[in-house]
């Protein structure tokens, strides 16, 4: 997918402001967590997504109503609940795009792409939330302007701080850390925060690697992005080589709670604050 400039998504929004509000009839679904955040963010009748026992407890916000059917898994949904559901429209992204022609078979498909190898995942959010709303007769614009607003205001905050460097544990021994084409990684850029991650990444992140790494970089901020297996829990209070990394005795790590690694606006906003929250507390 072509990156689109800041002059088309800026373009996009006016046009939507311009817009008469509506209501929204459309129902949708999706089988996309990032597409999931944006359509309840923006208000959209969402009947139908995946894995949403999982969404509440890593993706958090924005709620998930009681009556959105769960069509459980994202890479194999279950296609008669979804027909149960009736959408009028589902939104897919790159990621699922196997089970595109199926899901036409229920509704029309619209599809985005928000992680792509080298591409700029927060300025594709901003181009896929202006295109949903614009579908669903919906303004998008206090979604759009206020991520950035609130990270303008948050970059006051922190801006000048510590690199950062975003990690988030699969068991005790290893880590994935975010780099500049993550979202975590373009946020800190728009907190004037450096990512202490400079090497190269392949779809937002650093596939596992050792947590020795971790004592290469003794002057930054670690970021432990959740949620934790319990295994590390029990690690992070107790393994003597964590407690003699210079970041951990020096009180240098946000552990900021559960937040959708590959989010759009909604997830940049979650990060934002509580990473915010975290370095004003240090």
């Amino acid at each position: 997918m072509t990156r689109p400039s800041r002059r088309r998504v800026l373009a996009g929004i006016a046009a939507l402001a311009a817009m008469p509000a509506r209501a929204a009839t459309a129902r949708v679904a999706t089988l996309d967590w990032a597409m999931l955040e944006t359509l309840l963010a923006l208000g959209a009748d969402v009947v139908a997504a995946t894995e949403l026992v999982l969404f509440r407890q890593i993706a958090v916000e924005p709620p998930v109503p009681a009556t959105v059917a769960d069509l459980g898994l994202r890479g194999a949904p279950n296609f008669e609940m979804l027909r149960l559901a009736r959408p009028d429209l589902i939104f897919n992204s790159n990621f699922y795009a196997r089970s595109n022609a199926r899901l036409a078979l229920i509704a029309p498909v619209d599809s985005y792409s928000l992680y792509v190898a080298g591409g700029a995942p927060y300025a594709l959010a901003e181009a896929m939330t202006a295109g949903m709303a614009a579908r669903l007769g919906l303004d998008a614009a206090p979604l759009i302007e206020g991520t950035g607003e609130c990270l303008a205001r948050l970059r006051k905050q922190v801006a000048g701080d510590r690199p950062v460097l975003p990690i988030n544990f699969g068991d005790p021994r290893h880590f994935r850390v975010f780099g500049a084409d993550s979202m975590f990684g373009e946020v800190l850029a728009r907190l004037g925060l450096a990512n202490a991650w400079t090497q190269p990444t392949s779809y937002s992140a650093m596939p596992p690697i050792g947590i020795e790494t971790l004592a290469q970089f003794p002057d930054v901020r670690i970021a432990v992005i959740g949620p934790e297996p319990p295994d590390v829990a029990d690690m992070l209070g107790r393994a003597p080589f964590w407690q003699a990394l210079p970041q951990v005795r020096a009180g240098r790590v946000a552990m900021l709670g559960p937040i959708n690694p590959f989010g759009a606006l909604p997830s940049a906003v979650r990060f934002a604050r509580l990473l915010a929250g975290r370095l004003g507390a240090a």
